[in-house]
């Protein structure tokens, strides 16, 4: 399934897409235990861009009342690997820069936006933007990504 799809930031799509032996995100779904533990929902998929949201939850917060940069970086982290896991192998991060830009609070929806900016070979690089609900940018993240000659897990 390389075509996009997008559903309500209340519902995710992972029950729609179909194991796709040469897509390895489409593998990611079946076992990313880190993405349902911080109920991080994917909204949109196709190769190269993914779309994802958070709802920040009050134990994501830090001792000042806002949302913990990790947690920011995680949801970003997470959009950045649904998008560069465009082909049959494993594809892992080479490295990220992430700059906040505003600070969000518990009940805050976040999204994240991951987008392909260039792949060549084995390396790629992918923009990411972290928005509130109500469209202010939270962060922003660049990805780097190399992929591996590791093929993907038995499901």
């Amino acid at each position: 399934m390389s075509s996009r799809t997008d559903v309500s930031p209340q519902s995710g799509i992972e029950d729609r897409i179909d194991f796709d032996p040469s897509w390895s995100a489409t593998a990611m779904l079946r076992a990313d235990t880190a993405k349902t533990a911080f109920g991080i929902r994917l909204r949109a998929l196709e190769r190269g861009r993914a779309e994802l949201s958070m709802v920040v939850r009050d134990d994501m917060v830090n001792g000042f009342g806002i949302t913990h940069g990790g947690m920011v970086f995680t949801l970003a982290d997470t959009a950045f690997a649904y998008a560069c896991n465009e082909g049959a192998n494993a594809v892992v991060a080479s490295g990220v820069d992430i700059t906040f830009t505003r600070a969000s609070r518990a009940g805050d929806t976040l999204t994240a936006l991951a987008e392909r900016r260039w792949l060549s070979g084995r390396n790629g690089l992918y923009d990411i933007t972290v928005r509130d609900q109500r469209g202010d940018t939270i962060a922003e993240f660049r990805g780097r990504s190399f992929a591996t000659d590791r093929p993907l897990p038995a499901s």
